[in-house]
């Protein structure tokens, strides 16, 4: 699990094709330090495994699911790209429940600074914009940010100065794919609703209710 609070802003350094899947090394001293094979590190907000390590660099394997899913298809060496190692038990949640696991790709639409920090608009892919809520948690390019405006096929974003300079999201243009996690507990919410499940509350009460009819 992950908290979509980006460690370092990493580069890739190569990319192999490996026909259906790529291999990209990475590079990324903060969360390479102590980085050993099988571990996690989330790429752009994409949970990837660690298949080699040396000095400050990785390598990872990304299969043609992932790059159909996500954007991590358009790197190349050089790209910058947000890195964070999964969070440990018993550290501070800083952002949100965050799985690495990118539900679509959106768009960057417009950009509008300020003094003191950007509104940023991003396209939403149909089907996601019922879990996108305003002021409710958002994952963009592995960052955990908070929705200003949540519309039927957009949302927007305000971005502090420290997320401008430290996370590809100051970088980057209208037009540019970004990787979208929306918030787990309201793809339960929704699953279990549309289940017929009842909360334990409410069933609670309808006993009740049942209980005393039958008296």
């Amino acid at each position: 699990m992950f908290t979509g609070i980006v460690e370092e802003l990493g580069e890739v350094t190569a990319v192999e094709n490996l026909g259906d899947a790529s291999r990209f090394r990475l590079r990324g001293p903060v969360v390479t330090d102590g980085a050993k094979h099988g571990d996690s590190i989330a790429v752009n907000g994409v949970c990837l495994t660690v298949v080699e390590h040396e000095d400050d660099e990785f390598t990872a394997d990304v299969m043609a699911e992932t790059l159909d899913r996500s954007s991590l298809g358009v790197l190349v060496p050089g790209s910058k790209v947000n890195l964070e190692r999964p969070t440990a038990v018993g550290d501070r949640l800083g952002g949100h429940i965050v799985q690495g696991h990118v539900d679509g790709t959106g768009t960057i639409v417009d950009r509008k600074p300020s003094d003191n920090w950007e509104i940023v608009k991003v396209s939403l892919p149909e089907g996601l914009a019922r879990y996108v809520v305003e002021k409710g948690s958002i994952t963009v390019d592995g960052v955990s940010l908070t929705v200003v405006d949540a519309g039927a096929d957009y949302f927007t974003i305000s971005l502090i100065p420290t997320t401008l300079a430290l996370t590809t999201l100051g970088s980057k243009q209208p037009g540019d794919p970004v990787n979208l996690e929306v918030d787990v507990i309201a793809k339960y919410v929704e699953r279990l609703l549309g289940a017929g499940v009842v909360p334990s509350a409410q069933a609670a009460d309808a006993g009740a209710t049942a209980g005393e009819a039958a008296k």
